[in-house]
């Protein structure tokens, strides 16, 4: 069967639900699957699809189209390239010859890269540039950087809806056409952002701003159900990117023969008792998705780990890297840990922090299992991160 879903007359869902799948870009957790959504809008003179699918359920976005009786697609709207959203493409153009993919010249040049679709095919739009359908229009916003250079969102001027792509996305397997479960979906679209757009944060704020003066009555992203209450998604963003951080502290560490972890336990509970609200991450089996999002809102790192060859732990070297590709607005970073011989550790994890501007506060690296003096240096660390705090506001 197929299932094509209204959002609006003659607007409809017509993508794939992936209910199974649970890694993406062999990197990212998919703990509630994902979609990849697609948009028929047919006007008065002219159809438009809006993106296409993954090119693993290409199957569902064809039965969609055949089982809405499409009968011509004129344009294949590709706000972006990369292939979860674009790889349908070559088999849409071979069912409708007559389509042209309509696209930002950056994106055209990475289409024909990535998909081999021949130079003729494209029609590419300026910011700003419009298309008829007869009695809809479509306007085309270039947000690049958000989060790959050729990126745009199409708005649909008559009907206020926005078509966003990766833009206020969640990867979200869910049966619902629109929001229905508001926490949920606030958690999967917390960490869609901070595994994929926060890096990209004072641009998209930007980007924020410049659909600001829309009137929008349907957010229609490229993953996960559309928001029919827009300010909600919205509300969230300028939350998530704005320079506000939260009174939070995120430990990431791992023990090998307990000491960090006898240290890491000791300054969590005296972060506690200081009025600080503490999420620790062992990493020894870590679901980076979880440790990502909580580093959106944090005010303070400090990194946990035992030495290894005078080294950080590996898998606390991967956390440091994760922080720094991410760029949360982070203020404030510091070390803790043990050595049995000697360490490096302190020099080389804060040399894996270029992209953040943070303070470093003083570590508290130990020789062997932590002592009197060393908790009390804990505490120490502890009234800092306080103090530090409290000057923030």
């Amino acid at each position: 069967m197929s299932l094509g879903r209204e959002l609006k007359p003659n607007i409809y869902a017509v993508g794939a639900i992936d209910w199974d799948r649970r890694l993406f870009d062999e990197l990212i957790p998919l703990p509630d699957g994902t979609s990849y959504n697609s948009y028929l809008i047919k006007g008065s003179e002219k159809t438009a699809l809006i993106d296409t699918v993954d090119p693993t359920m290409t199957d569902v976005l064809v039965r969609n189209l055949r089982g809405l009786e499409v009968g011509g697609i004129d344009y294949v709207v590709a706000n972006h390239a990369e292939q979860d959203h674009s790889g349908s493409l070559p088999k849409i153009l071979d069912l409708y010859p007559g389509a042209k993919v309509v696209c930002t010249p950056k994106c055209k040049d990475l289409l024909m890269d990535l998909l081999l679709i021949p130079e003729d095919k494209f029609i590419t739009v300026a910011d700003g540039e419009t298309l008829s359908l007869g009695n809809k229009t479509l306007e085309f916003i270039h947000a690049p950087w958000v989060h790959w250079p050729e990126t745009m969102l199409t708005y649909l001027r008559e009907d206020h809806v926005i078509f966003t792509c990766d833009f206020l996305g969640s990867h979200l397997a869910t049966s619902g056409l629109f929001v229905t479960d508001e926490a949920r979906v606030y958690e999967a679209a917390k960490r869609y952002y901070a595994e994929i757009m926060m890096p990209f944060r004072t641009t998209i704020g930007k980007n924020l701003e410049r659909i600001k003066s829309l009137e929008i009555e349907i957010i229609a992203p490229s993953h996960g159900p559309a928001y029919d209450k827009p300010e909600f998604i919205l509300n969230a963003y300028r939350d998530w990117t704005s320079d506000a951080v939260k009174n939070e502290v995120i430990i990431p560490y791992i023990s090998m023969h307990g000491s960090t972890k006898k240290m890491v336990d000791y300054f969590t509970e005296a972060l506690i008792d200081r009025g600080i609200t503490v999420k620790q991450f062992n990493l020894s089996e870590p679901d980076i998705g979880k440790l990502a999002m909580a580093l959106v809102d944090a005010a303070t790192v400090v990194l946990g780990s035992p030495t290894v060859l005078v080294g950080p732990h590996p898998k606390v070297v991967y956390a440091a890297c994760l922080a720094n590709a991410l760029r949360p607005k982070l203020k404030f970073a510091s070390i803790i840990g043990s050595y049995g011989w000697g360490s490096r550790m302190v020099e080389q994890l804060t040399g894996m922090l270029p992209n953040l501007k943070l303070e470093i506060l003083e570590p508290v690296v130990i020789k062997g299992v932590p002592k009197e003096a060393d908790f009390g240096a804990l505490d120490r660390l502890a009234d800092e991160i306080m103090n530090k705090h409290k000057e923030l506001g």
